[in-house]
């Protein structure tokens, strides 16, 4: 919201108060003042002239000859401005001047005539080029007839304003108004608010036998009401007001349009005109749109509307997107000569998911998303008829056309008033809060240690106890309640216990040599379900209101974002690349419109693990590099027994280094190589990838260590070297030689595994250790060959294993 000091000076006095002043103060009372801005910073020597005669250039046919009066001198300037004319009143920048951008206007000699200053736009005065009226927007600025001679223009352009720029957020949505701001101010300043009372002459023609006004869904529009003004002569309006809808970022376009908008800043209600002569009925019907119904708006774009859109119609067709903006076909043109004065109150909800929709967040739309003071509409609207007859010469119809109610009760909020002090901390009396409450312009009345205190309606936000206890903390000035040490036992705060678990796991991922990395949890459609830990679901959960295409979609899995950072990474001449991520995925469940939120472990891994040294070559990632990182991860939470990985095919996977993780026979991730084709289309190198459903393995917790001494008899060791086929996963021979063995096996490893001449091109040769041990006794060879042999023919039996000599 940018206010205007000078505007709002009147209606609080601000004697004695700087911008600056005033900004620190308003920050301190809760309502961010960003940035004050001084449009005419820089500027001197710019004064009032008027062009006494203005003839043709002799040597040009794009310049002209002026004589100007300024005041103490009439002086020659050369102008080049296509509307500069005899008699007018300008904005003259005088020989030593200083202009927008600090361009100092020097005495010159343009074409052999000499040139003594600087007839100025509003632009080269630093007015933003996209604010300046069309009828400037291409020449000189033109003063009114009353402008003295020999001013400084600068007070008679508002170029000598402060433009303080507010931080309205929905809990100072009540500020999103001149008149709010002044509230606000006053009670800050502890003076008086002076809000003139708008007075419509009407005319003795009822309104009612004009237009009538249908509303088919009063739940969405509560009140919806309408004046009618005729023998409108739209013209430029008045210089003030231009000036001021600048100052505020608004561009003027007619007297009609700009009172509107200058009402809207003014009191909060966004108003609507409409050109009646070209409404098309007698009759304002306001509705739900009907699905992919057409309105071209008054940007000349069209839209397509959806059965949640409020629509004013004619009883026809669409002619304003309710709240948002206008239609085309009832623009207020320069042919207009009766208005239509909407005013309205629209459900914020609606209003903000038609104009986030359709991409349309206007000033409009921001008010009514915000909220409105219900009472001030009908005010707001008489104000805008008002000057619709000062300055557009119109004459009010007697009345309005509505429907709904036009005001609503104030609200009363009951509360001991000691609850204030224990709340702040403070040690305020009764007195003091009454006198603080009353300067925000709060009504109160004591009952014993209760107090009721009305709230006024344009105090929207302002409905509970608590409520009432900010308003008076902020405006006596939180800086004056003293400081105070909270009594009472205070709770040493600690992490949970899966909270301490989870950061183990990143501790041993990076003691591991990976990388953390933090991606979006919102993605493409197409990404959003590719590499799954389960299978995927068709009805991925997608974001009603997307920041692009890019990141419209909730993941279900890590691993493409982190591809996506991979990728980032050998663009950058980085090919030596580990990092995983630990984060949130979100599965789609058909109980639910919200998805079940899981946390995922994930890794990606290319490139060598280490640099070239005198010890020999660098070692290069590989699957098992990937599964020996995973393994340590479940030694560190103790489940390594209860963990067990099985050969798989998933797509996006090489299907021939491909694993499932399970836990417990379920689930819970897989290990694998991207496949040559996904390689290919993303340009990667051969590239390794992980993903586990963590959370539930943190939520199984650790287990507790168990003693177990050292054995007091010796074992025996034995080494089995088997031929099995290519295609046998090692687990499925490691896990039949455990059951077998019994409890004389205390363990098993594989430390060989050989394929090539020697075995067959179908087989392959996997070499184990097995370790054979009672811990109460020692045992003799015969013991131990009766288990060993017991193994080898189980093996032989189950998958047609023979021993390899």
């Amino acid at each position: 919201m940018l206010v205007s000091y000078n505007w709002l000076k009147e209606y609080v006095d601000l004697d004695g108060v700087s911008p600056e002043e005033l900004a620190q103060k308003i920050t301190n009372a809760g309502i961010e003042v960003e940035h004050i801005s001084y449009p005419g910073q820089g500027l001197s020597g710019v004064v009032v002239g008027k062009v006494e005669s203005c003839l043709p250039h002799p040597k040009s046919e794009k310049l002209h000859l002026c004589q100007v009066n300024l005041g103490l001198e009439t002086v020659q300037i050369v102008c080049g401005a296509p509307n500069v004319a005899a008699g007018q009143k300008v904005p003259v920048a005088k020989a030593g001047a200083r202009i927008g951008r600090n361009v100092e206007i020097k005495r010159t000699v343009l074409r052999g005539e000499e040139s003594n200053g600087m007839i100025c736009s509003l632009s080269e005065l630093g007015v933003n080029q996209d604010l300046v009226p069309k009828e400037y927007a291409d020449g000189i600025y033109v003063f009114d007839e009353e402008t003295p001679i020999g001013a400084d223009a600068l007070p008679y352009l508002n170029l000598d304003d402060a433009i303080l720029d507010l931080d309205i957020l929905i809990n100072s949505a009540h500020c999103m108004n001149m008149i709010g701001v002044a509230y606000e101010v006053g009670a800050i300043l502890d003076r008086p608010v002076h809000i003139p009372e708008p007075t419509v002459t009407e005319t003795e023609e009822p309104v009612t036998g004009h237009v009538n006004v249908v509303v088919d869904i009063p739940d969405k529009v509560p009140y919806y009401g309408a004046r009618l003004i005729e023998g409108i002569e739209v013209a430029p309006a008045p210089r003030w007001m231009q000036l001021r809808l600048m100052a505020a970022g608004i561009r003027p376009i007619s007297n009609v349009v700009d009172i509107s908008n200058y009402v809207m800043l003014e009191y909060g209600q966004p108003l609507h005109t409409f050109d009646f002569d070209a409404f098309g009925s007698d009759q304002v019907l306001v509705r739900f749109a009907r699905e992919d119904e057409k309105i071209k708006t008054l940007d000349e774009q069209e839209r397509s509307l959806t059965a949640g859109d409020i629509v004013i119609t004619n009883g026809k067709v669409p002619v304003a997107v309710a709240g948002v903006m206008g239609g085309e076909s009832s623009e207020v043109a320069p042919s207009t000569r009766s208005v239509l004065l909407e005013a309205a109150v629209f459900d914020p909800i609606s209003v903000r998911r038609t104009a986030a929709r359709l991409q349309m967040r206007t000033d409009a739309s921001s008010r009514y998303e915000k909220g409105i003071d219900r009472n001030r509409v009908s005010p707001a609207a008489d104000r805008a008829a008002e000057l619709l007859e000062q300055f557009a010469h119109g004459r009010v119809l007697k009345g309005r056309v509505e429907q709904g109610s036009r005001t609503v009760p104030e609200t009363v909020i009951t509360m001991p008033w000691r609850k204030i002090n224990q709340v702040l901390g403070a040690d305020l009396s009764f007195e003091t809060i009454k006198s603080t409450l009353n300067r925000l312009g709060f009504s109160l009345d004591l009952s014993g240690e209760t107090i009721h205190v009305t709230v006024p309606s344009r105090r929207f936000d302002v409905t509970i106890p608590e409520d009432l206890v900010e308003e008076v903390g902020r405006i006596y000035g939180y800086n004056h309640i003293p400081a105070t040490l909270p009594e009472g036992t205070s709770v040493h705060a600690s992490l949970t216990p899966y909270q301490k678990l989870r950061r183990r796991v990143e501790q041993f991922m990076e003691s591991a040599g990976l990388f953390q990395a933090y991606t979006y949890s919102l993605t493409t459609g197409s990404e959003a379900a590719a590499c799954t830990v389960t299978a995927p679901d068709t009805r991925p959960v997608k974001v009603l209101w997307p920041m692009s295409e890019e990141r419209a979609v909730l993941r279900e899995s890590i691993v493409p974002q982190l591809i996506d950072v991979l990728k980032y990474h050998l663009n950058r001449q980085m090919s030596d690349v580990s990092l995983y991520e630990m984060g949130k995925v979100f599965i789609p469940t058909d109980e639910s419109p919200r998805p079940d939120e899981e946390e995922h472990l994930a890794g990606v891994f290319t490139g060598r693990l280490s640099e070239r040294n005198w010890e020999g070559d660098p070692e290069t990632v590989d699957f098992f590099t990937v599964k020996g990182v995973l393994e340590g991860l479940f030694d560190l939470l103790g489940l390594s027994d209860r963990v067990a990985y099985r050969r798989a095919e998933r797509e996006g996977l090489h299907p021939g280094q491909t694993a499932d993780i399970l836990f417990n026979g379920r689930i819970i991730g897989y290990i694998g190589a991207l496949h040559p084709q996904v390689r290919k289309e993303n340009d990667l190198n051969e590239t390794f990838v992980f993903e586990v459903a963590i959370e539930s393995l943190l939520r199984e917790g650790t287990p507790d260590i168990a003693y177990q001494s050292l054995p007091r008899f010796p074992s025996t060791t034995r080494d089995i070297s088997l031929v099995v086929d290519r295609t046998l996963p090692a687990a499925d021979l490691d896990r039949l030689i455990r059951e077998t063995g019994g409890s004389l096996l205390h363990s098993v490893r594989l430390f060989d595994v050989y394929e090539g001449e020697h075995v067959g091109d179908d087989k392959k040769s996997m070499a184990f250790s097995l370790v054979y041990l009672d811990p109460e006794r020692t045992l003799t060879d015969d013991e131990v060959n009766k288990v060993h042999e017991k193994i080898i023919k189980a093996c032989e039996q189950r998958f047609g294993a023979q021993l390899r000599s």
